[in-house]
């Protein structure tokens, strides 16, 4: 299905149109009424700002295709190349934490 531009949708024009995850607007509607995660808006955002590269956490790595490790460190999520650089991030935050 082929989107229309908003000034041809009359939905939008009745102010009937639908909040859309593609556009600013949309996405803070969608987050406010909890029917999108912050996470799933950063993505969005990022995709849009042209940082279309996933990079390891650690050591900066562009991540390709499904070789990775994603972790979810103090309510964060982070991805890594490898076993290793998700412990030595994980231990890194630990210690600066105090523990």
């Amino acid at each position: 299905m082929t989107k229309k531009p908003l000034d041809q949708d009359p939905d939008f024009e009745e102010g009937e149109h639908e909040d859309d995850i593609y556009d600013e607007e949309g996405r803070d509607k969608l987050e406010e009424a909890d029917e999108i995660t912050e996470l799933e808006e950063g993505f969005v955002e990022g995709y849009e700002e042209g940082e279309h590269e996933a990079k390891c956490a650690k050591c900066g790595k562009v991540l390709v295709g499904e070789n990775f490790i994603e972790e979810e460190i103090e309510d964060h999520h982070y991805r890594f190349c490898s076993e290793e650089c998700a412990s030595a991030f994980e231990t890194h935050k630990k210690k600066k934490r105090g523990r």
